[in-house]
């Protein structure tokens, strides 16, 4: 970990309170996520213009156990069909049928949001022997499968934040279902980031926003430069009355590390 002083808090707010953005140069960059394998555009980046990127999860997730599980009275056995979100709804559905000795039905439909959901699912079912349904991004790529399937009985295994898109549309479609919580995604503890500043933040998600006020109430922007990716992050920033200064997707930034690219053209004065 980069423990240089990056930072200098020589911005000034304007009228509005909104910090003057002037591509100031760019020397360390925090991503709030997991390193990623060798073969990564962010590696790119760090060569291009000479900078460091320092990974970090601000969330994890951590297991509802079992004997808390089975307070909520859900019975697994009882649903014909389960809507598989994520990647860690699959791990956690399987892990609590486990745990929880329960025998799942050959006859058990899955309906995964997307294809690597739906190829993750491999790890834990024979396809040959199942039924799966895949969508591209959202449950609104299932409606035909799940008109098809109207009459069974929906499960929906996710975290504390709930999967408020999936859960809206079985609703309105009067679909007989249920939520159930087997695992929590909570803040990690940054406290050892507590002398370590950052020329750019970049967050994916509005629990990386949180995590950072969990574990630094007093965060002030000042020269900080905050990346997000979707608009729900964007939204959790500005909510905070913080600057977001690099945005994607885009049109011109499809990924964050164009989006990235193009911002360090600009403040490392480097010709893509």
């Amino acid at each position: 970990m980069n423990t240089d002083q990056i930072i200098n808090a020589n911005s000034e707010p304007t009228m509005n309170g909104m910090f003057v953005e002037g591509h100031r140069e760019v020397k360390c960059i925090l991503v709030s996520q997991p390193k990623p394998a060798d073969k990564s555009p962010y590696y790119e980046l760090e060569k291009k213009y000479n900078i460091t990127i320092d990974w970090r999860s601000f969330i994890h997730i951590e297991p509802v156990l079992a004997r808390d599980f089975r307070k909520c009275k859900v019975r697994i056995e009882d649903f014909s069909a389960v809507v598989l979100t994520s990647k860690n709804s699959v791990d956690h559905f399987f892990r609590m049928a486990e745990e929880m000795r329960v025998k799942l039905s050959l006859d058990l439909k899955y309906f995964c949001l997307t294809e690597a959901i739906a190829n993750y699912l491999q790890k834990f079912i024979i396809y040959r022997k199942r039924k799966v349904f895949v969508g591209n991004r959202g449950i609104e790529d299932l409606s035909q499968a799940i008109k098809r399937n109207k009459a069974e009985k929906f499960l929906v295994p996710c975290s504390n934040l709930g999967a408020k898109d999936v859960c809206k549309y079985l609703d309105e479609n009067e679909l007989e279902w249920q939520e159930a919580i087997m695992f929590n995604t909570v803040s990690s503890d940054l406290s050892d980031l507590s002398d370590v500043t950052y020329d750019i933040l970049v967050f994916f998600s509005p629990q990386g926003i949180e995590s950072l006020y969990d574990n630094f109430p007093d965060f002030k922007q000042n020269d900080t430069r905050i990346a997000v990716f979707g608009n729900s992050t964007r939204r959790a920033v500005e909510e905070r009355n913080l600057v977001v200064n690099i945005q994607a997707p885009s049109v011109v930034s499809p990924s964050m590390t164009a989006a990235l690219d193009q911002y360090l053209q600009k403040s490392n004065k480097v010709v893509g």
